[in-house]
């Protein structure tokens, strides 16, 4: 097993992740808790979960299902002390949690890890990420019609500091191992870092950031972020939703797919994403190498560090990117996906 130091509080975590979000809606609880056995048998340590999944859709009804379904993993004999488990926060006005989710706040986090604590059927949540800022962001397609928010920003930094004094307590009563962020930006990372440094408060360990061959929104001014403060990426959908795989190619709908209920695939599914899905099933093609391989050894070769996070519904699919854990890139194939990337690039 490889492992890789993620934050400053010692972690060790496997460079690859496996996410749980289809579990208790696609993918059911037995052929989960085969998953988690699976992944550690490969080597993977790391498991990434929220308390508003399982997702595809986000219901109410359904809030910590997956949360309980890992729980349920360690109740039956699993082996807790193998798993790093990392968990999140929902951010502000999720309609997941009746009345919309409020503000992260002393009380909403305190609360939050609390009750997945008891979910997961642990002690320690070793990595609590906030899903996503309160004041906002640009991910999840709004980069196109994007208005930062940031109008006050004394009273931003005095949010912020909050969230670190508990995360300070938390950490402290044992309940958290390391506090980390999720859809945020660079002056976001930014702030938060200089904020744990001058006030000696827990430092970032981490951001989980959408990042794949079709969504490269990281590569600029928040890798520059990132690189300089020392936090690593954890890349959710490397896989493009499974736009990688090929299975959707040619504008197609497999039954029981994500795309089946959610037909845009969260707004990735635009005139111009299957030519670039064509371009990089052919380069797949011509360098023999599975494209899932391809599109998740492609992470290693990044000038930062990007720890995607994999998925999957079924066992089988499960596989074909376990696959992928053991290899690298053939020399030279990374500066052909970047020539790729120039000509068709952010197709969604």
């Amino acid at each position: 097993m490889t492992l890789v130091p993620l934050g400053p509080q010692g972690l060790r975590v496997s460079d690859f992740c496996l996410g749980t979000m289809t579990w208790g809606r696609q993918t059911a609880p037995e052929a989960a808790y085969r998953q988690i056995d699976r992944a550690l048998e490969r080597g993977i340590n790391f498991l990434d979960t929220a308390e508003m999944y399982p997702t595809n859709p986000v219901l109410p009804e359904t809030l910590g299902g997956t949360e309980a379904i890992i729980g349920d993993w360690i109740a039956r004999g699993g082996d807790r002390d193998r798993l790093i488990i990392a968990t999140k926060v929902t951010g502000e006005g999720s309609g997941v949690i009746p009345g919309g989710s409020p503000r992260i706040d002393a009380a909403r986090l305190r609360q939050a890890v609390e009750d997945s604590l008891r979910r997961l059927r642990c002690g320690r949540i070793d990595l609590y990420q906030l899903h996503w800022p309160d004041r906002g962001s640009y991910h999840f397609r709004r980069n196109w019609h994007y208005v930062p928010r940031v109008t006050d920003k004394a009273t931003v930094l005095a949010d912020m500091r909050g969230v670190l004094e508990t995360a300070a307590a938390l950490i402290a009563e044992g309940k958290i191992g390391a506090l980390a962020l999720s859809n945020e930006t660079a002056w976001g990372v930014s702030q938060w870092c200089t904020l744990s440094e001058r006030e000696g408060l827990p430092r970032i360990a981490s951001v989980q950031n959408e990042y794949s061959l079709l969504c490269r929104t990281f590569d600029t001014d928040m890798a520059e972020a990132c690189t300089a403060e020392g936090v690593p990426l954890l890349a959710f959908s490397p896989l493009a939703t499974g736009l990688l795989t090929g299975k959707y190619a040619g504008d197609v709908t497999p039954e029981g797919s994500r795309r089946a209920a959610t037909p845009d695939l969260g707004g990735r599914i635009t005139p111009r994403v299957f030519e670039a899905v064509a371009a990089y099933l052919n380069l797949a093609r011509e360098w023999s190498i599975d494209p899932v391989a391809m599109a998740l050894c492609w992470h290693r070769t990044r000038p930062f560090r990007s720890i995607p996070i994999i998925g999957a519904t079924t066992e089988e699919q499960l596989e074909r990117q376990l696959d992928a854990f053991d290899m690298t890139l053939p020399e030279g194939l990374a500066a052909a996906i970047d020539a790729v990337h120039k000509s068709v690039p952010m197709p969604f």
